[in-house]
């Protein structure tokens, strides 16, 4: 008999089920007389032991066991015959058994379903593909940048600038109120050491920093943004007593044989180091680009379709992202394994992400865009080629299902942005090539 099926909101429903206190019994007896066959205990036989003796050790376990199953086959036989599609785990709660066996296992199943998903019309939806054409110009920002990062530093005696390392002793105090003149906690440090203009401080405080001489000393006020991360100086006015110690210059390395061995040209050729740094940049900026124009084609695809979406895969989809921030956090050497974060932190983010997993599920259904092996052999090939031993790396790929797994996802999502692509008004939008490598040009 099939049991009424309670709708309790869009996508939340309940069943009371009921489980016959002779069907537990009986699985019971089972599953001690199969354990009974091959038992061995001390002074036995092996399949001699006494059936009381099992039940005593094994009673308890083997019983909680088939309630488990027990409760689980009642709910996929009541779902499956209502042809239902779960989402997320149900809720399970005891509740008094009706009729005359007093004993018979009666719960109720509190659960959620998947929502009925219609993709909206696309053709009005507009995708920006981002652009950004890679030159010479764009090498040479690149290997300058590489430079920067292989200087070296010697002491000058003259104005601070941009790029200097400047070693500073300074003070923060209080600008106002009952506390003014005092210092406040994190505003002092001796021989503190930072590259001026990387935006490491506050932009008031390196503006002040900007022209002092070494053994200058100097007060200035600055205001903290009101969105500072320290609260109690978030939007308050402050001094900052300031002495610099000692200004280094960078001595950029120059572009030779040297160089070029430094970044794994094996013979020094700085004609093939400049080849292989284009080459890489490409892959790199089709990359970017790609992530730019598939951010872009899902939020058309969001815009174009509206949903109900199950809770209980959002609050599952919060406890991910905030163990991952978590985790993250330890990574950096922060003490936050038991640091709690709270889970409305991530909401936004889980509903967006459930959401889009809904909607790009039903587009590969709906349009068969289910990745294909040449696509993923293709993926991997091009992974490769940013490496020294392109095969070697193609291999690692193949030879494990996780990692395959892991572009197949990647495939799926290429396929799905192409498909939305396909449907939508593409603009053509240019990235200015420092904004899309996220390099600040000074």
């Amino acid at each position: 008999m099939q049991q009424a099926i309670e709708s309790l909101s869009a996508l939340e429903r309940r069943i009371d089920l009921t489980v016959p206190a002779a069907v537990i019994e009986q699985e019971v007896k089972t599953r001690l007389a199969k354990l009974a066959r091959n038992m061995k205990m001390p002074g036995f036989r092996p399949g001699k032991v006494p059936m009381k003796m099992i039940a005593q050790t094994y009673g308890a376990q083997v019983q909680a066991e088939v309630l488990n199953d027990k409760v689980g086959e009642a709910f996929s036989s009541a779902v499956s015959a209502g042809n239902l599609r779960v989402a997320g785990q149900p809720r399970l709660e005891a509740r008094a058994a009706e009729g005359a066996d007093s004993n018979d296992l009666a719960f109720s199943a509190t659960f959620e379903i998947y929502p009925e998903i219609a993709i909206g019309d696309l053709s009005a939806a507009e995708v920006q593909r981002a652009t950004c054409p890679v030159g010479e110009a764009e090498v040479e920002r690149t290997l300058e940048i590489m430079r920067k990062q292989r200087a070296t530093f010697e002491r000058v005696q003259r104005p601070a600038q941009d790029d200097d390392a400047v070693t500073i002793d300074f003070k923060g105090t209080h600008a106002e109120g009952e506390n003014a003149g005092q210092a406040f906690d994190g505003g002092s440090a001796s021989d503190f050491k930072f590259t001026l203009g990387e935006g490491r401080m506050l932009p008031e405080f390196e503006s002040a920093m900007r022209g002092m001489t070494p053994g200058q000393s100097k007060t200035f006020p600055l205001t903290f943004p009101a969105d500072y991360g320290a609260q109690a100086l978030a939007g308050k006015p402050v001094h900052f007593e300031v002495t610099v110690k000692q200004i280094e210059q960078p001595v950029l390395p120059a572009i030779d044989s040297a160089f070029a061995r430094s970044l794994g040209v094996a013979d020094g050729d700085v004609a093939r180091m400049r080849a292989e740094i284009g080459n890489n940049l490409q892959r790199e900026v089709a990359t970017r680009l790609a992530t730019r124009t598939k951010d872009s084609a899902m939020s058309a695809l969001l815009a174009a379709s509206s949903f109900d979406v199950p809770k209980s895969l959002v609050e599952a989809d919060k406890q991910r992202l905030a163990e991952t921030a978590r985790n993250d956090l330890i990574a950096r050497g922060m003490a936050a394994k038991d640091a709690p974060l709270p889970l409305d932190l991530f909401a936004p983010q889980a509903e967006r992400r459930v959401r889009l997993g809904l909607l790009m599920g039903e587009a590969v259904r709906a349009n068969n865009l289910q990745p294909r092996p040449d696509q993923i052999r293709k993926l991997v090939e091009n992974m490769a080629q940013s490496y020294e031993k392109p095969q070697d790396v193609i291999n690692w790929y193949l030879s494990d299902r996780k990692r395959l797994a892991e572009l197949e996802t990647v495939a799926l999502e290429d396929n799905v942005t192409q498909w939305v692509i396909g449907q939508a008004k593409v603009v053509d939008t240019p990235v200015a090539f420092d904004e899309l490598m996220g390099h600040k040009h000074r």
